[in-house]
């Protein structure tokens, strides 16, 4: 029997209920899933399950606030969908892969066989729902995204951050976090659930024009929101009378209270998707959206003392998001940077008042693209001549340009770095090189072709060599290699969460496996290397409850804070799913090089220090 064939002697399930947290106490609801059967062209049967709500008995946490968005009950300009007959959306189709070779389905048979004697006799899956132990990987996770979906006035509008009930903290992952929903909004989009994704895109947006201040200042016009909450709260003090509310966080709540750089980005990345996936360019040409990207982009680009092409930021503002030692110019900020302003250019209308903001947009392309090649680039090659460097040099001409310090290279490093194979550093800033390897920062490097070919396929091939240290048991490192001793004590103020090999501090990501690993892998037609890392995870990821990360040196233990059914660890492993199985998909995040581009950065190469940079030989004018 074929492993497809074997996952779909389901029991239907018509009306179950579940628990979610959206708030400090457990509210009960109810949650229906509409259960279909049906019969492909090849005999072979599918389930369907779509969810249509989950009701909310909460009354807590009434408080107004002046930034809220208050529900006026009308739909955020919806799309047409595809719906049943009795008005309910169309469920998601649940489909397994079945190019699975003999060794392959033994394993994931014995998983399934696991499986059965773990979650006997009506076992629930931690958020209240019973689990059919004749399910899928692929089933139940997509039953745990539908159930994290928040509704604001009836309307989906994003998943929250985990649905952990084990969990008595609750902090903020009961929220819906911009950066999270992500991978959760490419996984609806790539199975036609286009209105939660639209939702999303035009809410959040919403919420980049409302007051944010923290101690009398407040920060730049563009900023996007790191989450935001769906409250219910009384109308006009009338507790019979209620209404949503949407409660962002700019980072004035936020542990650290540091500003989410990385949001305004993904928000763009996330709009293009959107209109390359569904063909429905209406959203990004209204006038709001066209002002959202140009807010974001004016914060990006504004002037500043500067004398690098590269985001200024602080620690912790990005996925990293406590300290990590990556303030300055970390490689993930300058890598959603440029595939932000790619996917901007892509989509800004071309009129009179945007002709300088492009101007600006195409010279920071160019810069930033030579600076990141150029500087954070390091292999064999590069790490002898880093050797050899000598310091204190004072010239236009000069080769240290930083004033690099040979002695900074980390014994590790040494060791680490294959033959064949490179990648691009953590970080630069003058005198100092932060040789750590991070996994989204180089992988997205390769997907938004910040990275040259050859770069992106010596990145790859040093995660092929580099198998055991950074993927071990359970894909993929968020850093390598973990600070540890007197080094984390100064660096991260010996922070008890990123302790050596846990959390940031080289844990283990399962939502790394989507846009990291699997689109980068795709776009350099290396699709193996992601098969190999999914089918690393599927056999215990489902079993270890979906944590949302993993420590240790092999990612042998959950974390030991990790939250468990983490949605972006779901949504991740779905979607990678979906990306092996339809590689053309991919298309909609990938950024490819564009030709401007590429005969500038040539230009910059050849061109001398002190000269200044010209226009010939551009067919565009780029000013530097």
């Amino acid at each position: 029997m074929a492993v497809s064939e074997a996952f779909l002697h389901l029991d239907p399930m018509l009306l179950f209920k579940s628990g979610a947290n959206f708030g400090k106490q457990r509210n009960l609801g109810l949650v229906e899933f509409h259960y279909s059967l049906g019969t492909s062209q090849n005999g072979i049967k599918s389930y369907a399950f779509s969810s249509v709500g989950y009701y909310s008995t909460d009354r807590k946490n009434r408080t107004k606030r002046s930034c809220f968005s208050r529900c006026k009950c009308q739909k955020a300009d919806s799309i047409s969908e595809v719906t049943a007959d009795d008005g309910r959306p169309t469920s998601l189709s649940i489909n397994g892969r079945t190019n699975v070779n003999n060794a392959q389905e033994f394993e994931l048979n014995q998983l399934l066989k696991s499986d059965k004697e773990g979650f006997a006799n009506g076992d629930t899956n931690g958020v209240g729902t019973v689990i059919d132990s004749r399910k899928s990987i692929e089933e139940e996770a997509w039953d745990l995204l539908k159930e994290s979906v928040v509704y604001y006035c009836g309307n989906p509008i994003g998943t929250i951050a985990a649905s952990d009930t084990s969990s008595s903290s609750i902090l903020n992952y009961d929220q819906v976090f911009i950066r999270d929903f992500i991978p959760s909004g490419i996984a609806f989009l790539l199975k036609g659930e286009y209105d939660i994704v639209r939702n999303f895109i035009l809410y959040t947006l919403q919420l980049q024009s409302w007051e944010k201040t923290m101690d009398c200042h407040s920060p730049g016009q563009g900023l996007m929101p790191a989450s935001f909450k769906v409250r219910t709260v009384p109308r006009d003090g009338d507790d019979s009378v209620t209404e949503d509310v949407l409660d962002p966080d700019f980072g004035e709540a936020a542990i650290g209270r540091v500003a989410p750089v990385d949001s305004g980005l993904w928000w763009i990345i996330l709009l293009r998707a959107y209109g390359k996936c569904t063909g429905d360019l209406s959203v990004q040409e209204r006038v709001d959206v066209q002002t959202g990207i140009k807010m974001i982009l004016k914060l990006c680009l504004a002037d500043g003392f500067d004398m690098f092409p590269t985001l200024l930021v602080t620690d912790g503002s990005c996925m990293i998001d406590r300290r990590m030692g990556i303030h300055g110019h970390p490689l993930e900020i300058q890598a959603l940077f440029y595939s932000a302003l790619l996917c901007a250019r892509e989509m800004l209308a071309s009129e009179d008042g945007s002709a300088d903001l492009i101007r600006a947009l195409n010279n920071r392309l160019v810069a930033l693209s030579f600076h990141i090649r150029e500087y954070y680039w390091i292999d064999m090659k590069k790490l002898n001549e880093i050797y050899r460097y000598k310091t204190e040099e004072y010239s236009f001409d000069a080769v240290n340009k930083f004033n690099i310090y040979p002695d900074q290279i980390p014994p590790w490093l040494v060791e680490f770095m294959p033959a064949r194979g490179g990648y691009l550093i953590g970080n630069l800033q003058p005198a100092h090189m932060d040789f750590r390897f991070f996994s989204l920062g180089n992988l997205w490097s390769i997907v938004g072709s910040l990275a040259t070919v050859d770069q992106s396929h010596a990145i790859l091939d040093l995660v092929e060599a580099k198998w055991s240290e950074l993927v071990a048991d359970m894909p993929l490192k968020i850093c390598y290699p973990a600070l540890e001793g007197q080094e984390w004590r100064i660096i991260t103020g010996s922070d008890p969460k990123n302790t050596p090999w846990s959390y940031h501090n080289g844990g283990s990501w399962p939502t790394l496996l989507w846009q990291q690993l699997t689109v980068a892998c795709i776009k350099m037609n290396r699709p193996e290397v992601a098969e190999k890392a999914v089918m690393l995870a599927e056999r215990r990821i489902c079993r270890d409850k979906w944590p949302e990360y993993y420590d240790t040196r092999r990612a042998r233990f959950i974390g030991k804070q990790s939250r468990l059914f983490q949605t972006w660890s779901i949504a991740g492993y779905l979607v990678a799913k979906l990306l092996l199985a339809n590689p053309s998909a991919a298309k909609i995040l990938i950024n490819e090089e564009d030709a401007d581009l590429v005969n500038a950065f040539s230009c910059m190469l050849s061109a001398n220090p002190r000269k200044k940079r010209g226009q010939k030989g551009f067919k565009q004018p780029f000013l530097i």
